[in-house]
């Protein structure tokens, strides 16, 4: 790319410019897939998701380019090279998840008992393989939830101490914390199910 049209572009991206925009798209989209691919290898099928990826973070940080720091493509290259990165994390971690659920003894009665089916599970909790698979569960879940839920269960808070705490309503805590039980249910049994 000419040195004036990449002047052009970058700024057109700090001003939020769609021209701009779609301009480094076209002059960079083969590019950075075949940087994504080349990094992926193997895991080639994936590569799209990738790159669309890597596009958005693109998008959300375009206004603030600095060309002074370097090049649209070294900059939209390290993009790139990070949400690889960032896959081959999040593969790693759901595989470590994937081996935990396969060793934890108590998991059948840990999901029964999210499924309101049996007493809370006791013992089954203090296992260091179903200690890592709630601990994951938990990451996944906003803020919010993982902060009520452990308020809840792990400091034995009371819906009254927790809506003081959180200057909010019983009701309003009951519900939110209904809300929040069923999003970790749903990444527990995802973790685990694999």
């Amino acid at each position: 790319m000419e040195a004036q049209q990449e002047r052009e572009i970058a700024l057109g991206l700090t001003q939020g410019n769609t021209a701009a925009w779609h301009a480094l798209y076209d002059a960079y989209a083969r590019q950075v897939w075949e940087c994504i691919a080349r990094l992926m290898g193997p895991a080639q099928s994936d590569v799209p998701d990738v790159v669309q990826e890597t596009f958005l973070a693109a998008a959300r940080s375009a206004r603030g380019y600095d060309p002074e720091r370097g090049s649209l493509w070294g900059w939209l290259s390290g993009i790139a090279r990070r949400h690889a990165a960032l896959y081959f994390r999040n593969r790693q971690r759901q595989e470590r998840v994937r081996i935990e659920a396969n060793r934890a003894a108590g998991r059948r009665h840990v999901l029964r008992w999210l499924e309101n089916r049996e007493p809370a599970p006791g013992a089954a909790l203090d296992s260091a393989e179903l200690a890592g698979l709630v601990r994951a569960a938990l990451t996944e879940l906003p803020v919010d939830y993982e902060t009520l839920l452990a308020a809840k269960y792990f400091e034995g808070a009371s819906i009254e101490q927790i809506a003081g705490a959180e200057n909010s309503t019983a009701t309003a805590i009951r519900s939110k914390l209904a809300r929040a039980r069923q999003a970790f249910r749903e990444a527990f049994v995802r973790n685990v199910e694999g």
